[in-house]
């Protein structure tokens, strides 16, 4: 058996006992990452107690340096898309892809540089791409459950139920991933963060317009006083019929959507597919110098990106 492949069987092996140890670790320590990240949230809200007996110069510093903190961004999107992995653990998975599969890519490429870079590029974006795959899939969930999740507070507030007692009948009622958000929101409430900042978590962690609407008729409830119920009332006939809409919206443009996808991934597909079975047909590109190939690849992928850019925005379309 020849070394090349011999190396090309351990990497897989090494790639597929990474993956199943991953995937063990995530299941087995679920709960326990829940609370930690409770308690990060818990924190946060210490010190934003903190913050407001500080000067103005020096809550305007915080607020810069909290958005320029990569670390603070890959844990919110992580808490989006309800994965349960540490930021450290992230980028762990990250160094994982990029290495493994650069290194796979490397033995199926001919022991040649670029073959690692390709598959290195593609194992650094995968994670990424995972993450914000779950998000958009879990954001839109919720906004098909809120519209429930309203009727069954009004309904608890015109029983008597107080606003917390209404939210912690959500979350026993109602399915995940809704049940989970307000079963955070109500343990941050028994532990002494108010409603308003709890609330302000709730939308951090799930990004939805719909949910802000929401919140915002709460808030202006409980500071100027009325009727919540009939409020939410309103508010739920509103948000389902955006709801509605934008699902027929979806449908209606996931063709244009998904022949966008498709047509701007069949040359990139291409193109590495014919580079790690015919590597020479590839090379002849660069056969007039290196600077024209650069300038065709760029021009290929600048047409490639405007024409995804393009149809993406017509099928955007706002409600």
């Amino acid at each position: 058996m020849s070394m090349p492949l011999i190396l090309l069987i351990a990497g897989v092996v090494l790639i597929v006992i990474l993956i199943i140890v991953g995937i063990v670790v995530t299941t087995s320590s679920e709960s326990a990452l829940v609370e930690k990240r409770l308690g990060r949230f818990l924190e946060e809200g210490k010190e934003e107690e903190k913050k407001e007996k500080t000067s103005y110069v020096t809550d305007w510093v915080s607020k810069r340096v909290e958005k320029t903190s990569f670390g603070d961004r890959v844990a919110r999107d992580l808490a989006r898309a309800d994965i349960k992995l540490k930021v450290a653990e992230y980028f762990a998975l990250i160094v994982i892809a990029t290495l493994g599969l650069g290194f796979l890519t490397y033995l199926i490429g001919g022991l040649h540089p670029v073959s690692f870079i390709i598959g290195a590029v593609v194992g650094f974006f995968l994670p990424r791409f995972y993450v914000k795959r779950q998000q958009r899939r879990r954001l839109v969930r919720f906004n098909e459950q809120l519209p429930d999740m309203i009727n069954l507070m009004v309904n608890g507030l015109r029983a008597g139920y107080s606003t917390m007692q209404a939210m912690e009948a959500v979350s026993k009622e109602l399915p995940p991933p809704i049940s989970d958000e307000f079963r955070r929101v109500v343990q941050e409430m028994q532990l002494g963060i108010p409603m308003e900042r709890a609330l302000d978590h709730l939308l951090r962690r799930i990004p939805s317009d719909d949910l802000d609407f929401m919140i915002t008729a709460i808030n202006v409830q409980r500071e100027v006083g009325g009727n919540l119920a009939e409020i939410l009332d309103t508010i739920s006939y509103t948000i389902r019929e955006r709801v509605r809409i934008k699902g027929e919206i979806r449908v209606l443009t996931a063709q244009v959507r998904t022949s966008g996808t498709i047509l701007s991934l069949i040359p990139i597909f291409l193109v590495l597919f014919i580079w790690f079975i015919d590597r020479e047909y590839i090379e002849s590109i660069f056969s007039k110098g290196v600077v024209v190939g650069v300038c065709i690849l760029g021009a290929a992928a600048i047409l490639i990106g405007l024409g995804y850019f393009v149809m993406m925005k017509i099928a955007d379309i706002e409600v």
